[in-house]
Order: structure tokens, then sequence, then C-alpha cells
């Protein structure tokens, strides 16, 4: 029990570790066992209710999306550089609400804070018994923008799903995916 304990924590403390060192900047001994000492303080002051992990991760499928992320960040850069550097007309912006497939908090903040990593897009707001993100967008003009939009929200909801979601959440936006009603995007950018 407490091996397996520890074994799910393992994650949370690698990537406790390794947000310490590059704060800092220094990839050094020093630097890991500090951030050790840090993690290990942290996880046990300030407790948690534990996350449970699918225990999944899709390698293909994580490369994919960081692949398509980065893609992503450098088309939506573009985009609002494009849209700032127009002096002939304002970018329009609306604020939309994008129902998620899943449930699970862990999927539906990465899904947030990808949606708003990428320039053009920023979370305002969840509702989390109802599964859905509100996002303040710009560059919005038309009714079809905003299905667009949508559709690239619920995109990286499916490829993060892919990439560690459960067995049961890869059915759930596979599903959605072939529901007549879903719009498949078109482009990366959010």
């Amino acid at each position: 029990m407490l091996l397996t304990q520890l074994w799910r924590q393992l994650p949370f403390f690698v990537w406790l570790i390794a947000l310490w060192m590059l704060l800092w900047g220094q990839f050094t001994w020093v630097a890991f066992l500090t951030g050790l000492v840090a993690a290990i303080v942290v996880t046990r002051v300030f407790r948690l209710p534990p996350v449970e992990l699918s225990g999944r991760v899709n390698l293909w499928y994580g490369a994919i999306f960081v692949l398509e992320f980065i893609v992503a960040l450098v088309q939506g850069s573009l985009t609002v550089a494009a849209q700032v550097l127009d002096l002939r007309r304002q970018p329009g912006t609306a604020v939309i609400a994008v129902q998620l497939v899943t449930d699970d908090d862990l999927i539906m903040t990465h899904t947030g804070v990808t949606a708003s990593l990428i320039p053009g897009s920023l979370i305002v707001d969840t509702d989390r018994d109802r599964r859905i993100l509100y996002l303040h967008v710009i560059g919005v003009r038309s009714q079809r923008d905003v299905d667009r939009q949508r559709a690239s929200v619920k995109k990286w909801e499916r490829r993060i799903v892919m990439a560690v979601g459960s067995r049961a959440q890869v059915a759930m936006v596979r599903a959605d995916a072939a529901s007549p009603g879903s719009v498949a995007p078109k482009g990366g950018a959010s």
C-alpha cells in the first residue's frame, strides 16, 4: 500500500523537482537536492486530496500533442501579431463557452491551461459541475469563428485524453468526435 502510494506520487515529485530546477535555472546536484527537499516539504505541509492518474501514458499521442502545441503556439503568435499590427480594424473579441466531454478535473485543468497558453485565448472561468470552460478569445468576427474556437479547445481535450486519459475517457472522446454534432477543427491555433 505504501509502495503503491509512493509510486503514484513519483510523477508529482519529479515534476516539482524539475520545476524547482527550471525556476533557479540550474541543473546541478545542489539544485536537484534542494528541489527534492522543497518537493517533500510542499507535499507534506500543503496536503491536497490525491489525484488519481489513469496509469496510462501513450507516448505517440503525447508526441503528437507536443508537436501540435508548438505549431499552435507559433501560429497563434503570428495571428495575434498580425491582428495587433493591422491598424485598419480592431480584432473582434468574444467570451465563449466550451462544453467538455470528460469530467476529470486533471483533464479539464490541462485543457484549460493549454487553451490559455496559446496566444489569442484565455480561460476566464470554469464550471466544474457542468464541465464548461469559458474563454475570452480575440479574432472572432462570426459564428464560424466561434465554432472554430470551440472545436479547437475540444481538439486539445481529445489530444490530452488520448495521451494520458483512461480507457473510458478515450472511448468518450472518440464517441464525441464521431457524433454528427461534433465539428472537427481546421488548423491548430486556438
